[in-house]
């Protein structure tokens, strides 16, 4: 039979709406603009391989077959196509695909600040340490800038 603990019920839910604000990003990227819509996608892609490897791990973690794990987590993903479409139904209505961005925008900054700088800052850092990760911060941001200048 299929059992899985509340932590595997709860990374559902999570990678649910995780994939939903992917998908929203990824249409109203393209609502404004092809390079826009290809930038974000190459992105969520590269951000999201790593992601749902940790996904089907915690899954595995909490009672799944490896499986089950994989096809929970194509079930997911229907969230992404669910959030493009929205995404790009935003085309329809003034002003709806920067509004959806700037929302998705300021989730994605949200999580980056609020849970993984405070994982960065547990334990004492060497100077070294600190500075690859100010570095590798840093470059993140910089890269962004580049996409908008290239926008």
């Amino acid at each position: 039979g299929f059992r899985l603990d509340a932590g595997g019920y709860l990374n559902l839910a999570a990678d649910s709406l995780h994939n939903f604000t992917d998908g929203i990003a990824i249409g109203a990227s393209f609502v404004g603009g092809k390079n826009m819509g290809i930038a974000t996608t190459l992105s969520v892609l590269v951000h999201e391989l790593p992601h749902e490897i940790g996904d089907f791990a915690i899954l595995i973690q909490n009672g799944a077959k490896p499986a089950q794990a994989i096809g929970l987590q194509f079930c997911t993903a229907f969230f992404a196509f669910a959030g493009t479409a929205l995404g790009l139904t935003s085309a329809n209505y003034d002003n709806m695909s920067e509004f959806l961005l700037a929302l998705v925008s300021g989730g994605f900054v949200y999580v980056a600040t609020m849970t993984v700088l405070p994982e960065l800052q547990v334990g004492k850092s060497s100077l070294g340490q600190i500075f690859l990760e100010v570095s590798a911060f840093s470059a993140g941001v910089g890269m962004m800038v580049i996409v908008a200048a290239l926008e």
